[in-house]
């Protein structure tokens, strides 16, 4: 059985329950809950609070922008992306994920942006993706208070919100699978082939 290494916040659960349940070729193994092994075949960042202020790449002017911060989680979640990157494992990064991924490869976030969550759960946009695009669904749930800036090193943008052009996908150039996205598809089936992708690439 081949190991994920994850990070998921007890109120995400049971989504994550329910939609892992679909591949029991793997096992996710939940950080904030138990010891992680030491050989892990994929890595799945998942929603939740901000990054802590001292992991960030840019001066912040206003630390009321950082909410609920968990330097527990950075603590743990940046070295263990810095090396699953270096041996080039699968990595699915979702919401704070994908702000983590960009963080880590040295971009920038912008801290607060109007009406991505206004409603957690129902606020459904419409993307508008880069012609080479590899996974792409049209309207995605939206449920994020800070967003990709400055893009890190080798990220490059795969789909904007069509209304005001923030980043909601990203992909790593160069890299065998390391897909971002700002919103949350564990909270619905539609969102499938994305962990499709990721499982595929981990049972390799």
């Amino acid at each position: 059985m081949k190991a994920i290494a994850t990070w998921i916040r007890e109120c995400d659960e049971p989504a994550f329950a329910r939609t892992l349940s679909a591949y029991p070729e793997i096992r996710a193994w939940n950080a904030r809950t138990e010891n992680v092994p030491e050989k892990i075949d994929g890595l799945l960042l998942t929603g939740g609070s901000d990054i802590s202020s001292n992991y960030l790449r840019q001066p912040v002017l206003d630390p009321t922008l950082i909410q609920d911060a968990d330097p527990v989680r950075d603590a743990w979640e940046f070295p263990v992306l810095e090396a699953a990157l270096k041996m080039r494992l699968p990595v699915f990064a979702i919401c704070r994920g994908l702000q983590v991924l960009n963080v880590a490869l040295g971009g920038t976030l912008h801290l607060d942006i109007p009406h991505h969550d206004d409603d957690k759960l129902n606020n459904v946009q419409t993307l508008t993706y880069a012609p080479g695009a590899t996974i792409r669904i049209p309207r995605v749930n939206s449920s994020h208070h800070q967003a990709l800036d400055k893009l890190g090193a080798g990220m490059e943008v795969e789909a904007r919100y069509e209304k005001d052009g923030v980043i909601e996908q990203a992909r790593l150039r160069d890299y065998p699978f390391c897909l971002g996205v700002q919103y949350h598809p564990e909270r619905d089936p539609l969102y499938r082939p994305l962990f499709d992708a990721f499982v595929e690439q981990v049972l390799l």
